[in-house]
């Protein structure tokens, strides 16, 4: 699962083969067809894959002592994977993105992309909350949505730089959000209000 997690984020979902996984993984391509039938499972093993690392991150995350420590670590993970962000994008996002243009329907592919990507938007909703901040829910989207865009931007720029500055802006964004939602607490990163 992780060799189709990493071979899937390098080469996208349609260009990956069940030979490349077995090579990633290093076993026989019968192996790898014993436990997965089509590209299609792998697919979803990837996908769940994301999943536990995304479990596995936020486990790690609540051990810190407060929402502000947990949502900076989480930026500055982010900016530590910045070069594999540069080649590939973000993996998630980039799966999601991809798979959003099959014509799939409802609980397709697609829609279990978007159900990891909710799950990460809701902890960090949580943690907005925890902080006593109006409209958590947006401020979660604001801050998914920046890292989405700038995984996107470091990408196709081929710049780590776009991650490094981004990742700081935001880090300074959380830094100014107030526990006691004044008024313009809930600025946006960038803005001038």
């Amino acid at each position: 699962m992780e060799a189709a997690a990493e071979v899937v984020h390098r080469q996208g979902a349609e260009r990956t083969t069940i030979a490349d996984i077995a090579r990633a993984a290093e076993v026989p391509v019968g192996n790898v067809y014993y436990y997965f039938k089509t590209k299609d499972e792998l697919v979803a093993a990837a996908l769940s894959e994301h999943e536990r690392h995304l479990d596995r991150l936020v486990g790690l995350l609540g051990e810190l002592p407060g929402p502000r420590e947990r949502l900076k670590a989480l930026v500055d993970g982010w900016a530590g994977q910045r070069d594999l962000a540069v080649r590939y994008g973000c993996p998630t996002g980039t799966l999601a993105s991809e798979l959003g243009k099959r014509d799939e329907g409802e609980g397709g592919l697609d829609a279990e992309a978007g159900r990891v990507v909710r799950r990460l938007l809701t902890w960090v909703e949580e943690q907005f909350r925890e902080m006593d901040q109006e409209d958590p829910e947006g401020l979660a989207l604001t801050l998914v949505g920046a890292y989405q865009g700038m995984s996107l931007l470091a990408n196709a720029l081929r710049d780590p730089s776009v991650m490094e500055r981004e990742c700081a802006r935001l880090i300074g964004w959380i830094d100014s959000l107030g526990n006691d939602r004044q008024p313009g607490s809930d600025r946006q990163p960038g803005s001038d209000r």
